[in-house]
């Protein structure tokens, strides 16, 4: 990446072991990607009045060439993320899948109709 990694935590503590994975799937995207130029990942908590528990939101903001690939995980209430680290994980997931999408496109291997 040509610009370092922002993390940032919102309504709830920055906790080193959420960060950490995090950092190591930025590192991996970056190895499966190598033209990345920023990402930029925020993990939130909506505010602590709920009565189940916490479902957290992730937005990853990827910088590629051209283009800005956005992924954001809002939970709803049947896909409700009450782990950090399996809302940080599936927003990953989504976001492996649309740089697949955009380096496809990029390479030119989009079927056309």
């Amino acid at each position: 990446m040509q610009k370092p990694l922002e993390i940032t935590f919102h309504n709830l503590e920055p906790s080193t072991a959420i960060e950490q994975n995090i950092r190591k799937r930025a590192a991996k995207l970056d190895r499966l990607f190598g033209n990345l130029q920023s990402c930029r990942v925020v993990v939130e908590a909506p505010h602590k009045h709920q009565h189940k528990g916490i479902p957290y939101h992730v937005r990853i903001e990827i910088g590629v060439p051209d283009q800005e690939i956005v992924v954001s995980r809002v939970p709803t209430s049947a896909t409700a993320n009450q782990d950090a680290y399996v809302a940080v994980r599936d927003a990953f997931d989504a976001a492996t899948r649309q740089l697949e999408a955009y380096s496809e496109k990029r390479r030119g291997q989009v079927k056309s109709r």
